[in-house]
């Protein structure tokens, strides 16, 4: 079965030079989205959510904490379910009419309306179960937004890059998205939440110096969500009709889809199975490893922050780097290192939970280091595996797959408290997931001449 991009080794050679201001425009978006990734969902507001201060007078804190860890995964998971419901559709009306800029302005409207709604999230005595499940549904609402918008922005990366500079454009978004949450989280550590009396005059009495930051975030979120909508125009498939589609008609779209690459490009399709696992497994890493650090490890709210800062410090760096390494020598050495490695390290924290700061600094910056290049190499991979004028419907594709698994990281994380009684568990739950992603993705064999094996590839199809 042979890849169509692979025999048409002329357009692999034609490769016009990448607008700056597109790209800078484009990575703004990821540079932004660091509001939700790294302070609502990672390091500040699900630490506070799952932390001492919603536990009511005399309860068990531990225990406490153990349930809202717990009701955190189930939400996340319920989320992950709703976006593998309604991502085909909203990807394929998006792809029909070219109309990725708005389907990406709403949803990035619904998740800074979300993360400026956690305002009210606020722990009252009598009312702290209440509080948190306002806090977990909010969440809910802005993680599905925040991944069907993903579906419209990754499909714009093949409108400003090519075969020979994919990775490192990519590499470029995801490192963008990890330093801007490195500033956003300095501005936030050094005026509200380390000091007792912040920037004007906010205290963490009532959580006011959390439900602040939150402000600042979906303020932040939706200025940086702007130049991508500006600068980058919507660019309808060459030859496609604009003809409108509903959504049954949309799901059976998906469905010829998916019939095609199992009789053409049965290799892509085990991918996206493979890659939905691992995916989720790397989202879970950043996600609860704010609430594990302060839940298992002895963190305190301030320690967290300053974690979270050397973490994007280090994912970044690694990231863009990791984006000329694909560009290389190929996506898939990137993405199977990067697996290994986070399976040892993740392993090695969980083994090492009694050794407590220094196991989870040391185990935790090793797989900040891993999550950004698989991620973007992963969507670096799929871009050039992709058939000419089918790239946003496989992207489409990318993400309903990855939100259909987008429950097993949340869930297993769940479960696996449940089973060891102790939430450094967790760690396990995400491990099996790595692992699960991993078997399925080795095995894998692409086609020659598309890069997935390194510049030599690309090299070996255009001559």
């Amino acid at each position: 079965m042979g890849h169509p991009a692979a025999e048409a080794p002329g357009d692999v050679a034609v490769e016009p030079a990448p607008d700056t201001r597109q790209i800078a425009a484009w990575a703004a978006w990821d540079w932004g989205s660091a509001a939700f990734n790294a302070v609502v969902t990672t390091f500040v507001f699900t630490v506070w959510l799952t932390g001492s201060s919603f536990a009511e007078p005399g309860a068990d804190t531990d225990a406490v904490t153990a349930l809202h860890s717990q009701w955190l995964g189930w939400g996340l998971a319920a989320a992950g379910i709703l976006v593998a419901l309604t991502a085909p559709a909203l990807g394929t009306l998006a792809d029909a009419g070219g109309r990725r800029r708005p389907m990406l302005a709403v949803s990035s409207a619904v998740v800074g309306a979300s993360m400026l709604a956690l305002w009210f999230v606020q722990p009252a005595e009598g009312g702290m179960a209440d509080a948190v499940r306002l806090g977990v549904t909010l969440l809910a609402v802005g993680t599905i937004a925040f991944e069907i918008g993903s579906v419209a922005y990754n499909a714009l990366l093949l409108q400003i890059s090519g075969p020979r500079t994919i990775g490192r454009i990519s590499g470029i978004g995801w490192g963008a998205g990890y330093v801007g949450g490195i500033v956003l989280l300095v501005v936030l550590y050094v005026g509200f939440i380390q000091p007792d009396v912040g920037w004007f005059g906010v205290t963490s009495e009532g959580g006011l110096d959390v439900r602040v930051s939150m402000l600042i975030a979906g303020v932040w979120f939706l200025a940086f969500a702007v130049p991508v909508l500006v600068m980058v125009p919507d660019r309808r498939r060459q030859g496609a009709p604009p003809a409108r589609v509903g959504i049954v008609g949309a799901y059976a779209a998906v469905g010829r889809h998916i019939a095609h690459l199992w009789r053409e490009q049965r290799s892509t399709l085990r991918f996206l199975v493979a890659s939905a696992v691992f995916r989720d497994g790397l989202t879970g890493v950043f996600t609860f490893g704010g609430v594990l650090a302060a839940g298992s490890y002895g963190f305190s709210p301030d320690e967290v922050i300053v974690f979270a800062i050397a973490a994007n410090i280090v994912a970044g760096a690694s990231t863009i780097g990791a984006g000329w390494l694909d560009d290389r020598y190929g996506p898939r050495r990137l993405v199977t290192w990067a697996l290994v490695v986070l399976i040892l390290a993740g392993s090695a924290v969980f083994l090492l939970h009694d050794a407590g700061k220094s196991a989870f600094w040391a185990g935790g910056l090793v797989l900040c280091a891993c999550v950004g290049p698989a991620q973007s190499a992963s969507r670096g991979l799929l871009a050039r595996l992709a058939e000419p004028g089918r790239e946003t419907e496989l992207f489409g594709l990318y993400a309903t797959t990855g939100r259909a698994a987008t429950f097993l990281a949340p869930a297993a994380f769940s479960i696996a408290i449940g089973v060891g009684g102790e939430q450094y568990w967790g760690i396990l739950g995400i491990v099996v997931v790595l692992v699960a992603g991993l078997v399925l993705f080795a095995p894998v064999r692409f086609p020659r001449g598309l890069g997935v094996d390194g510049r030599r590839d690309v090299t070996a199809a255009v001559r």
